[in-house]
């Protein structure tokens, strides 16, 4: 079979549907899984790319990291932007807790994180990694979503980098499995992920808008949304 590419978009908190998806796949798609040549994804997507291929075997464990983070934002007042929550680094604690030691020389050349300049906003993909922490610190500059994850962006190679908004598909080559692209159309997962307001090529009623822009950064109670994405 001719190899195949593998990415994740971005889509806050609703890359449980991501990590739903990832779960099937190595449940019931190993023998695909094979022929995937490289992983690709921005924030919560390059988070669910990296432990799809490092650590798959720990999938659940991102599933309940999930869930009590979720909870954990929702108990604050202003969610993320609550004065002294600190959510890089509890967004950190989940990457300690879950990436293997070797995850970095596993990643190696294998898996693409879209990262953003802040200054000159060239976005470009990062797929070499010298250490576990250098890893980690690619995935923190991706998953940093200005004024909502904090006021100062991740430093890597001395640059400030963080998510860009809107995040563009993290394509590889031909061949590549864009997951997130144009909601609806052969996905594994629900439009709403597609169509968070923040990437989607269409246009939306501005309530629904309203509404899936909210979910990816204020995430809605485990019951029963989030219970029946697995």
């Amino acid at each position: 079979m001719k190899h195949i590419n593998l990415s994740f978009a971005a889509c806050g908190f609703l890359g449980i549907y991501h990590l739903g998806a990832a779960s099937a796949l190595y449940r019931h798609g190993r023998k695909l899984l094979k022929d995937v040549k490289a992983f690709a994804g921005a924030s919560a997507g390059s988070l669910v790319a990296t432990v799809l291929l490092t650590a798959p075997e720990r999938i659940e464990e991102c599933n309940e990291f999930t869930y009590k983070f979720a909870e954990e934002i929702r108990r604050q007042s202003f969610g993320a932007l609550t004065p002294g929550y600190d959510f890089m680094a509890r967004l950190r604690s989940g990457m300690d807790l879950i990436l293997p030691a070797n995850a970095h020389e596993l990643a190696h050349n294998r898996l693409h994180v879209s990262i953003t300049n802040t200054k000159t906003r060239q976005n470009y993909l990062v797929s070499k990694f010298s250490s576990r922490e250098d890893l980690i610190k690619v995935l923190l500059a991706s998953s940093f979503l200005p004024i909502y994850a904090g006021v100062k962006p991740v430093e890597y190679n001395g640059q400030d980098c963080s998510l860009r908004l809107p995040p563009p598909p993290p394509a590889l080559q031909a061949g590549g499995r864009e997951r997130e692209r144009e909601g609806g159309k052969g996905e594994l997962i629900p439009a709403i992920c597609s169509q968070a307001g923040l990437w989607a090529s269409s246009s939306l009623p501005s309530a629904a808008a309203a509404v899936k822009v909210h979910y990816p950064t204020y995430p809605p109670s485990l019951a029963p949304a989030y219970r029946r994405t697995l």
